[in-house]
């Protein structure tokens, strides 16, 4: 197996060619860079070993990808052929109207997420290691409170950028609705708060980086902290009627018995918060149990049908690099 150092090996090498597409026109540049991917499939279905052939889209920054995965020595065979259709394609993307930034990209690409069987053997090692050390404490160097004006700066930040990413998913994909994690409010409800109202404020069009803008889509947003695990929630008022946010909340809070903190007649109509505090006696810490609350969270919402169903077949990525869990 090839390896770059001794603890980096791999089997596989991808090719990534991109671009920026425009919203203009109604997106007419990110309709004609598909047309190129539709073009161009079939020839790279065809590559001899060919892995995997992925596309990503992600409606806040303007990316579009195509991802050519192969063996290692099947690799070496495409590049000979100066990875036909290559340059075709990215003729193509050069001279079309609202598509900028078109570049190439070759590394390694390595499915590396663990079964069930390795993630128990690690589990238990770590386990074992503790128990090892005698459950000595370890000692935390005692850190300053952070300044709560530039706390609050980055919880504002965080949540404006999410805003804007879930707003161009929602665009892209139609949906209503998003379940992420938020990692700033460190499990304080307030700043939650204050991620929810940044997520929700109205874009401003002339600012040179756009924030917000997602008030139309309904969301569950999470954030773990040490003692706690804070959740908020929001419906728009065109779901009001059909997903209730106490019920959606308390739902989700019922899997480790969380308790519903304000609901919308202290907070306003649509939104409802809640927390689940941290338990080691009963192995309920926050990190760890974010991932079924948001996945019980995306559940509530299948059964309203404001929710996609999981495709687990398909290849395709969609929405870029951002959390949003299924």
């Amino acid at each position: 197996m090839p390896e770059i150092t001794k603890n980096v090996k791999f089997e596989n090498i991808a090719r990534e060619w991109r671009c920026k597409w425009s919203a203009d026109a109604d997106k007419a540049s990110l309709d004609a860079a598909q047309a190129q991917l539709d073009e161009a499939l079939v020839d790279l279905s065809s590559l001899e070993g060919v892995l995997s052939v992925q596309r990503v889209v992600c409606g806040g920054c303007l990316d579009f990808k195509i991802i050519t995965k192969l063996p290692a020595a099947a690799f070496g065979e495409w590049e000979k052929k100066s990875f036909a259709p290559e340059a075709e394609v990215l003729k193509a993307l050069t001279a079309t109207k609202g598509i900028t930034s078109v570049e190439t990209q070759t590394y390694t690409l390595e499915d590396v997420k663990m079964n069930k069987k390795d993630i128990k053997k690690k589990q238990e090692a770590k386990e074992k290691a503790e128990a090892a050390d005698g459950g000595a404490e370890k000692k935390e160097a005692v850190k300053a409170p952070e300044d709560p004006a530039k706390k609050l700066k980055k919880v504002i930040k965080e949540g404006g950028k999410r805003g804007v990413e879930i707003e161009g998913a929602a665009d892209m994909g139609g949906l209503k609705f998003f379940c992420t994690s938020m990692d700033e409010p460190d499990g304080d409800l307030d700043m939650l708060c204050e991620s929810m109202t940044a997520m929700n404020a109205k874009s401003d069009p002339t600012e040179e980086e756009r924030k917000g803008g997602s008030g139309h889509v309904g969301k569950m947003i999470f954030s773990a902290g040490t003692d706690q695990l804070a959740v908020m929630a929001w419906v728009p008022e065109d779901s009001q009627g059909v997903c209730k946010v106490e019920e959606w909340v308390a739902k989700v809070l019922s899997l480790f018995k969380g308790k519903i903190a304000k609901g919308p007649a202290e907070l306003g109509a649509g939104l409802c918060s809640g927390y689940v505090t941290a338990d080691g006696n009963n192995n309920i810490f926050p990190l760890k149990i974010r991932e079924p609350m948001l996945l019980e969270a995306n559940n509530f919402l299948r059964k309203l049908g404001l929710f996609p169903e999981d495709n687990e077949d398909s290849d395709e990525m969609v929405f870029g690099d951002d959390d949003f869990p299924s």
